[in-house]
C-alpha cells in the first residue's frame, strides 16, 4: 500500500501542473488534481492486485502466462 501511496502523491503534483498551466486556474488545477487522481490511484490499487492474483497463478499452473 505503501507504494500507491507514493504514486498518488507524485500522481496528484503531476495533475495539479498539468491542469494549471493548461488553464491558469489554481481552482481548475486543484480541482483535477482531487479527482482525477483519486480516482486513479484506486483504480491502479485493484490493477496491482489482478497484477499479482495473476502472477500467482502463472507460477502455479505452467505455462499459463
Amino acid at each position: 500500500m505503501r507504494k500507491t501511496a507514493t504514486f498518488a502523491v507524485l500522481h496528484f503534483s503531476v495533475a495539479f501542473c498539468v491542469a494549471y498551466v493548461l488553464t491558469g486556474s489554481w481552482v481548475v488545477g486543484g480541482a483535477v488534481a482531487l479527482i482525477e487522481p483519486a480516482i486513479n490511484t484506486v483504480a491502479f490499487h485493484f490493477h496491482e492486485l489482478v497484477w499479482k492474483r495473476l502472477e500467482n497463478r502463472s507460477k502455479i499452473v505452467p505455462g499459463a502466462a
